[in-house]
């Protein structure tokens, strides 16, 4: 299989591994990223990848929550440079398209692009159309994620290339600073998901899999592989669910332990997070 030298940098980018280790693990692949990040962490490569970030260009990612918390929206407008991004027509739309999305609430973009916007009789897919032709550029929303729970925090990363929205069992004034924090928490640490029980089987098995193979390239007897992938899966857990995770601000508490030391009983229902990085 031909694998291209865009595809390799692509690799390189999502691991940080070594652009031949990048080529290698995409031509065993068959140019399958996903099996090749696989690939490489099972010749022990430490990779960067965060599995839970989507895909996606240059553009402006942006994410509020209502005025009583009880809703947060996230959604990214896309284009073709970092240029457009920053521009004021640009960075309007996709406020106000978010605003939009908040106070009408569909249930897909596609229903989304077809709300009126502003208030004028163009809908949100007429505007994008109009701003491709004054902008000269390619333009669309690609995602569009919402949360609903008891109260809701929002977080943009400064340059809006990366925001989150969280959601919690509870609401009070006590919790705030938390809820921020916890927030920042997601935007940094990337986590796949709540809690353990959260992971689907799909990643759990991918796990297991390397941890096996891992193992028997350590030397390690056939009979014992299981025992010592299912506590590399432990780690897993430790590492990339939200809960579990080390606290970024005290290291010495998890995520979990820090929310039910603000609030007894307090926990996180669901987060979203997308980075353009």
């Amino acid at each position: 299989m031909n694998i291209t030298a865009a595809e390799v940098n692509k690799l390189r980018t999502m691991t940080g591994a070594g652009m031949m280790d990048c080529k290698k693990a995409l031509v065993e692949a068959n140019g399958d990223f996903e099996l090749a990040i696989d690939n490489l962490r099972k010749k022990g490569q430490k990779v960067a990848a965060n599995r839970s970030d989507k895909d996606a260009k240059e553009g402006f990612v942006v994410a509020k929550s209502t005025t009583d918390q009880k809703k947060g929206v996230l959604i990214v407008v896309n284009c073709e440079t970092d240029f457009v991004a920053k521009t004021a027509d640009f960075i309007d739309f996709s406020n106000k398209a978010l605003d939009l999305a908040i106070e009408k609430n569909p249930a897909t973009i596609e229903e989304l692009k077809s709300l009126h916007f502003n208030g004028g009789s163009q809908t949100v897919n007429d505007k994008i159309i109009e701003l491709m032709g004054k902008i000269g550029e390619k333009i669309d929303i690609s995602h569009y994620e919402k949360i609903n729970s008891e109260k809701v925090v929002a977080y943009n990363h400064p340059g809006n290339k990366l925001a989150t929205i969280v959601g919690f069992n509870k609401n009070s004034e006590t919790m705030e600073q938390a809820a921020k924090q916890v927030a920042m928490q997601v935007a940094a640490m990337c986590p796949v998901a709540v809690d353990k029980d959260g992971v689907d089987v799909k990643t759990i098995e991918r796990e297991i899999d390397i941890g096996k193979e891992l193992a028997r390239q350590e030397g390690k007897p056939e009979e014992m592989l299981e025992k010592i992938a299912m506590g590399r899966l432990q780690k897993f857990y430790k590492e990339s669910t939200l809960l579990n995770q080390e606290f970024i601000s005290d290291n010495k508490k998890t995520v979990g332990q820090y929310l039910k030391e603000t609030d007894s009983g307090l926990t996180v229902t669901d987060f979203k997070r997308i980075s353009l990085n």
